[in-house]
């Protein structure tokens, strides 16, 4: 006998697809926006400031946006499930998540301001350095501020804020100061971008949810809010230390010259990062509305699906930002090609990483303490192979393009062993397969790789041709192939014009 609730149950499966859908092919939009973005502000840092500068103010961002990470509690993730888990008005519950996230900013910022060399462990603290991390109020906020946006489905919150407002902020203001101070310039120039980033969060999120009249803090709550997300927020200070601790021991080995080139390696190769962790906001809502219902076989064949559109955006991506791996380096000046085996490692991690992530997505409600063990010990590996490979390659003799490359490689092979252990214990306890590997990445990878190779052997004074033509040919070939062979109806939902559905309250 078939249930009556079989079609509705199809019917929201197809709808929570289709909201996917509309997420990603916004997010593929932000992408573009991100590279148009990040480009010149990485060509203005390398080219202006240089590499040792550059270092010193990748370090100290580094600083400011771990202990950001760990001021949001895990509300990025977690705010979801508190919304869908709540029976009061949801602009109260978003109140508490904003203050909790205050608060610890502020803890946060005042450690760093009474130990300011933490941010700036091989320089002097200069100036206005010793306030750079109150600017962590901004960062947290603004985080928050576009998960609960994600909630409302409204992923162009984010791509306003973390696409255009903010990167272009930063370059305009990176090249601004840089006739002010060329030792305060760059920092100078974040801190005036993340406050941007702040407002440009804030104002959807309170057209969204309004002013939460009536509204007042109470301590038991918050701590109750605290102690549901710790250990989500140990799971993404993890997934995000994981990413930046490469850049941590490097720092510990190297002058601040090398940091700058691999930091420029790491930028790059974060921008089809975006692309998965864009997803996240959207997702999470998607997966609590179908745990409530226990409907297992839904978020399985939801994290196969939005597995497998990152790995095969992530993977052209790569491929298109790798094969012309030199001349990508190069643009943003002759001393940062060093860091070109780097980014191929870099940019392998990425795609390597998105099983992972997707199965996070679900794992954080379904097994967060599991997920947690995980994550840390995949980080202790990343860790030890980090330390491992960067002694072996100083030991045998090796420059500056070895040395940035050993951390890289370090992370892409502890990345790979997270997403085999993840994605195994997801299937477990879903009683379902997770499939987002396909053969036809394979194939369209080859492709690619034929197309790449006829560019990357043109004479070094045509490297503009690698960058101007070789890498929409790379694109263009893996996406025909991926399209031909890979695609079947419910992934070409991906690029349906449809209105996706509206957030149920």
């Amino acid at each position: 006998m078939i249930s009556d609730e079989a079609p509705d149950a199809k019917a929201r499966e197809d709808s929570d697809i289709a909201a996917l859908a509309k997420g990603g092919r916004t997010n593929i939009f932000g992408f573009l926006l991100r590279l148009a973005a990040r480009l010149p502000f990485l060509f203005i840092a390398g080219r202006i400031y240089g590499p040792d500068v550059l270092g010193r103010f990748a370090y100290a961002i580094l600083v400011i946006e771990f202990a950001a990470q760990l001021a949001t509690l895990g509300l990025k993730r977690g705010l979801a499930g508190a919304l869908a888990q709540t029976k009061r008005p949801e602009n109260h519950v978003l109140a508490d998540g904003l203050l909790l996230t205050l608060l610890c900013s502020l803890a946060a910022a005042a450690l760093l301001m009474l130990f300011p060399h933490a941010m700036f462990p091989n320089s002097g603290v200069n100036g206005l350095d010793r306030l750079l991390p109150l600017i962590i109020i901004a960062v947290a906020g603004s985080d928050v501020a576009l998960a609960a946006c994600a909630w409302r489905y409204d992923i162009a919150a984010t791509v306003r804020a973390r696409a255009i407002i903010e990167p272009w902020t930063i370059s305009i203001a990176a090249w601004v100061l840089s006739y002010y101070s060329l030792r305060d310039g760059l920092i100078l120039s974040y801190v005036l971008s993340m406050i941007a980033a702040l407002a440009a969060s804030l104002w959807p999120m309170v057209r969204h949810f309004g002013v939460p009249r009536g509204w007042a803090p109470h301590p038991l709550r918050l701590w109750r809010m605290m102690r549901i997300n710790v250990p989500l927020a140990a799971a993404d200070a993890v997934e995000w230390g994981s990413r930046r601790l490469d850049l941590a021991i490097l720092g510990l080995f190297v002058s601040p010259a090398v940091v700058g080139v691999y930091y420029v390696a790491q930028q790059v190769a974060s921008l089809p990062q975006k692309l998965k962790t864009s997803f996240e906001p959207i997702l999470g809502p998607v997966i609590t509305r179908n745990l409530t219902e226990n409907n297992l076989a839904a978020i399985a064949r939801q994290v196969s699906q939005v597995g497998f559109w990152i790995i095969a955006a992530q993977a052209g991506i790569a491929l298109a930002l790798g094969l012309p791996g030199e001349a990508v380096m190069g643009l943003v000046g002759p001393q940062f090609v060093d860091g070109t085996l780097a980014l191929g490692f870099l940019l392998a991690a990425e795609v390597v990483a998105a099983t992972a992530v997707v199965s996070e997505s679900a794992l954080v409600y379904l097994a967060r303490h599991r997920n947690l063990m995980i994550s840390l010990a995949m980080i202790a590996v990343q860790a030890g192979l980090s330390f491992l490979f960067i002694l072996m390659a100083r030991q045998a003799g090796y420059g500056a393009q070895v040395l940035a490359a050993a951390p890289a490689l370090a992370l892409a092979l502890a990345l790979a062993s997270s997403s085999i252990v993840k994605s195994h214990l997801l299937q477990r306890l879903l009683r379902c397969r997770i499939a987002t590997w396909r053969p036809a990445l394979i194939a369209a990878a080859l492709v690619a790789v034929g197309v790449g190779g006829l560019f990357v052997a043109l004479p070094r004074n045509l490297e503009w041709v690698e960058l101007v033509v070789g890498v929409p040919a790379i694109l263009a070939a893996y996406g025909a192939v991926i399209w031909r062979l890979g695609f079947g109806p419910e992934d070409r939902e991906l690029f349906a014009r449809r209105k996706a559905p509206v957030a149920q309250s």
